[in-house]
């Protein structure tokens, strides 16, 4: 891999990501590389006037940071086919990150037995010593059937008859929350399936998410935990008042519409990877599918094991009294 022009992406607040971006930045400056550093974070979002003012992409996103710092930089760098390389520093559950061990520098682990001096991360990268994961993302298009697009949403190059507004996309996945605090915190929503209309879930609203987000919201409301291996889409209802509707996984070239129903005043909000994307009015339609461009990033585990990932941050254990796997 090429190591000429490198992103830091690191998540605001965090001095540990602060000064982790320092000495990445200044360790690839020494070796010639040309380093942008960029802040992200709730209402911080750099990424529209980094591809509006560099004179080229990177050859590599590096974000020191949580899943919440990925997920912004998936969103807008998956469609520019830009890698991201991922660390866990100043986040907090960390399922999309690197631990911080594997973020090795120049002089990092100086002294000890067996150090390889020139054994650094950046070695690693320009030896190709890693792998690249597909991610498949997911990509939503609001037709609100008058031409007129809400302030804030982006213009699409798909045509949609009647106007529309997107893509919105998201790695983890989309979700459907009732927009009015004042009013009961219930929505209905209709989804349809290639076609066919599936169910109206009346509840807490409806989350759609890809393999990735399973282990997110979906996971919290009952869903189904999926294998990033897999591809699919996994329709999850929030508190239905129905026990006949239940979570369900799709194919990835599943079409997916959501209308709104009930009153005017029953608006709702659809949010991406946690992330305010569009405000919906009854009436109006929202079109899920696969994205085009799946995020590509960087692995450095010689032999990943994303069940030992599951039972690390979700603290499953074979002895609940012990918290230690069996010896079977």
């Amino acid at each position: 891999m090429r190591l000429e022009r490198v992103w830091l992406i690191l998540r605001k607040g965090s001095q540990a990501a602060q000064r982790q971006a320092r000495r990445c930045a200044q360790d690839l400056r020494s070796q010639g590389a040309s380093v942008t550093t960029a802040v992200s974070g709730l209402g911080l979002n750099p990424f529209p006037g980094l591809l509006a003012t560099e004179a080229e992409l990177p050859d590599l996103a590096v974000v020191l940071g949580g899943d919440g710092t990925v997920l912004a930089a998936a969103r807008h760098l998956a469609s520019y086919g830009v890698p991201v390389l991922s660390f866990n520093v100043g986040g907090h559950l960390g399922f999309l990150t690197h631990e911080r061990r594997l973020l090795r520098l120049q002089g990092d682990g100086h002294g000890e037995p067996g150090h390889d001096p020139d054994d650094t991360l950046w070695q690693r990268l320009r030896d190709d010593r890693f792998a690249i994961e597909r991610r498949m993302m997911l990509e939503a298009r609001v037709d609100r059937g008058d031409g007129v697009p809400q302030e804030g949403d982006v213009a699409s190059d798909v045509d949609l008859s009647g106007g529309g507004d997107g893509p919105h996309t998201a790695l983890n996945d989309f979700y459907f929350r009732p927009a009015l605090d004042e009013l009961s915190p219930t929505c209905m929503l209709e989804l349809e399936i290639d076609g066919e209309v599936v169910d109206q879930y009346r509840g807490d609203g409806l989350i759609i998410a890809t393999p990735t987000g399973s282990t997110g919201y979906a996971m919290a409301a009952g869903g189904p935990i999926l294998h990033p291996g897999i591809e699919a889409i996994v329709v999850t209802p929030i508190c239905p008042m129905s026990l006949s509707s239940r979570a369900v996984v799709v194919p990835p070239g599943s079409r997916l519409s959501v209308w709104p129903l009930g009153e005017a005043s029953r608006r709702v909000k659809l949010w991406k990877d946690g992330a305010h994307a569009t405000v919906l009015e009854p009436g109006d339609r929202c079109v899920l599918q696969r994205g085009r461009h799946p995020v590509l990033m960087l692995q450095l585990e010689q032999s990943p094991s994303y069940y030992s990932t599951l039972t690390h941050k979700l603290h499953w254990a074979g002895s609940l009294t012990a918290g230690e796997p069996s010896r079977n």
